[in-house]
């Protein structure tokens, strides 16, 4: 009798280890289908594109930006914009001024419009550079700023995409 139970705990034990085995085989079939189908998705889905936009300074640099000005003393900059989006971009420039009270975030300030760029529409991998911009005060004060809005255009409709600030100390001499 001692024989025939151990006969039929081996028997017991080998059934076990066949339905182990394939319980493994489906895990590793699962999860190789998972990580293929993570491949597959990271090789076909292109990366997410981008919009650069920055402002050049008057000597075509992209620091030490004019932090100082007199009344009526022209600040020139040219701005720049880089189309990485996979598709044609279109949009707008404007350029504001503003001070302290001015609200700049979320979205669009209340600064008052000074000049509107006109609309563009670059291609994929393109850069634009506007012409030289210049920007006077009349009156003196702390904080002054020259506000350079982004605006996406689709469908006729502008869309406020982004924000770039120059702060400014406007003094008599």
């Amino acid at each position: 009798m001692k024989g025939n139970n151990h006969i039929s705990e081996s028997k017991e034990i080998r059934e076990n280890r066949k339905i182990f085995e394939k319980l493994v085989k489906i895990s590793l079939l699962i999860g190789i289908c998972v990580v293929s189908g993570f491949i597959i998705y990271y090789a076909l889905t292109p990366e997410p594109g981008y919009v650069y936009f920055a402002v050049l300074e008057d000597g075509e640099e992209l620091e030490n930006y004019t932090k100082v000005a007199k009344v009526g003393e022209p600040i020139n900059f040219s701005v720049i914009v880089g189309n990485y989006l996979n598709h044609d971009y279109r949009f707008r420039v404007k350029i504001l001024k503003g001070n302290n009270n001015t609200i700049l975030y979320p979205g669009p300030s209340n600064g008052t419009l000074y000049r509107t760029l006109e609309n563009t529409t670059l291609a994929h991998n393109t850069v634009w550079v506007s012409d030289i911009v210049n920007v006077t005060f009349s009156q003196t004060g702390s904080n002054q700023l020259i506000i350079i809005e982004l605006w996406n255009i689709k469908s006729e409709v502008e869309y406020f995409f982004n924000i770039l600030l120059l702060k400014l100390n406007i003094t008599l001499s």
